[in-house]
């Protein structure tokens, strides 16, 4: 297979014709093959307006979340609980006047309105005083994870521990100085706004990207082979493990927790495996048309960016790499290279 002229794009189907003591091991690799594209226009593809203006809005915004990011708690003693505060609280759950497992805590912290409660929980609680000991009551969501407590009502004894309240800084001189290498709030302000221009601007031009990615799978006509689908579904799901495993989890527990069989999961990655599938064939397609060719610098860039991302060397990431990933490196430039363009030749209506 690897001698061989043939872009494989599945793993192999064996079928053993022969095998026997003494004998020559005989058998046949049914493989897929990468299928053509027949390219449409690419060219001035037709996209809806991508904005790229940043707003008042927008700066006020990235502002209050820097005052959020720099607020101070401050204990509260003279007042009743309102939304937004923190409070810490004693709580036992009871169904039925019976206790239940999981239902008990103590100088639990909760912010009020952040929804992390079931039902109206954290709505029973504004009001309430520091000292005070009362009922809440609540009915569990049908579709609780607990299945003995779905659907029914419960009665939490609770007491209020303490409130404190997030005092955000005032939006000065001073504060811009803090913050930022600023001196005046004025200078902060449009600094902040040219940062959220360039973060905009980037993503705008991977919004057109997608668009334009999008119209060419519509119009272009690509015979995708099943066995490729197939091998993709996988990659898709083992990836998935992988993940689900940085998080201490196995893939059959997940399935187990969500109710679904493996067969399951792989026909939902379907439509997005046969997406990437059809984006990753129209691209290298519209590059080979356009004869793009990646500099020595350009892949060089690429393999020192990746091994920062890993805090390797380059010469260290280049060993481990190998020749497969270093090529699979400078097929991405090539293919980066080719959206950019046709997204740049896009015309937004």
């Amino acid at each position: 297979i690897e001698n061989c002229d043939l872009d494989i794009v599945s793993n192999p189907e064996i079928d053993v014709v022969e095998i026997g003591k003494g004998k020559d091991f005989v058998f046949t690799a049914k493989v897929a093959t990468k299928p053509p594209v027949k390219l449409a226009e690419y060219k001035g593809v037709e996209i809806e307006k991508v904005e790229v203006e940043v707003t008042d809005e927008d700066v006020d915004k990235a502002i209050e979340k820097t005052r959020k990011e720099n607020a101070r708690k401050v204990d509260i003693t003279d007042r009743a609980a309102k939304l937004d505060d923190e409070v810490n609280i004693n709580f036992e759950g009871f169904v039925d006047g019976v206790a239940f497992d999981g239902g008990k805590g103590e100088d639990y912290k909760l912010v009020l309105g952040s929804h992390s409660f079931i039902d109206t929980f954290e709505d029973q609680i504004v009001g309430k005083n520091i000292g005070e000991e009362f009922d809440v009551n609540v009915t569990f969501p049908e579709n609780y994870q607990e299945a003995s407590l779905a659907g029914k009502p419960a009665v939490f004894k609770c007491k209020l521990n303490a409130i404190t309240e997030e005092v955000l800084p005032e939006l000065d001189d001073d504060f811009a100085s803090d913050v930022s290498e600023f001196e005046t709030v004025a200078e902060y302000k449009e600094d902040v706004k040219k940062t959220l221009t360039v973060k905009k601007k980037d993503a705008a031009e991977k919004e057109r990207e997608s668009k334009v990615l999008e119209k060419l799978i519509e119009t272009c006509e690509i015979d995708i082979p099943e066995p490729m689908i197939k091998y993709n579904q996988e990659k898709m799901l083992q990836d998935f493990e992988q993940k689900l495993a940085y998080q201490g989890l196995k893939l059959e527990q997940y399935l187990d927790i969500t109710k679904q069989t493996r067969e399951d999961m792989l026909n939902q990655v379907k439509p997005e495996a046969i997406k990437r599938i059809k984006s990753s064939l129209i691209i290298e397609a519209i590059a080979n048309a356009e004869n793009i060719e990646v500099t020595d610098e350009e892949v060089n860039a690429e393999i020192e960016k990746t091994a920062s991302m890993y805090q390797l060397d380059v010469d260290k990431f280049k060993e481990l790499a190998g020749d497969k990933e270093l090529d699979a490196i400078k097929m991405d430039v090539k293919m980066n290279k080719a959206m950019k363009l046709i997204a740049a030749e896009s015309k937004e209506v």
